[in-house]
């Protein structure tokens, strides 16, 4: 079975380029010395998510990811990351960028998260960011 699955719950997307994603997925977390057993991305929809949000972790707001880590502190990484398609529109329009990096930005950010990074605090989030754009950089176009 393949470390990172790709799968979609109410809307209609396939992740582009699932094969490439895997590698550099593959790639980040090895550098981030953890081994991914298995990463499940679910791609939905705002109000899927914030549905998640407000049953699991009580949150009512609208979010890009939510990430559930089952790994509990190993070196392999198991986990579910549940992202929003209308948050990465939105979030790339705002930003100015392409959906497609704004996709891969999400998508590294939950598997950062899995490798224990968080983004709580200022410091934590500039952190992350920086984590972000090295990982972005590993990216062949």
């Amino acid at each position: 079975m393949p470390a990172f699955r790709f799968f979609s719950d109410g809307v209609d997307f396939a992740m582009p380029q699932p094969r490439k994603t895997a590698t550099w997925l593959m790639l980040v977390a090895t550098r981030e010395r953890r081994l991914p057993r298995e990463v499940v991305y679910i791609f939905c929809s705002d109000d899927y998510l914030l549905g998640i949000n407000q049953r699991f972790l009580k949150h009512t707001t609208y979010t890009d990811i939510v990430t559930f880590d089952y790994g509990n502190g190993s070196k392999e990484l198991v986990g579910e990351v549940y992202i929003s398609l209308d948050r990465v529109r939105e979030n790339a329009k705002t930003l100015n960028v392409s959906f497609e990096e704004e996709m891969r930005r999400v998508v590294v950010h939950g598997l950062l998260h899995l490798c224990g990074h968080r983004d709580k605090t200022k410091a934590e989030k500039a952190a992350m960011r920086k984590k972000e754009d090295r990982c972005l950089s590993l990216w062949k176009k």
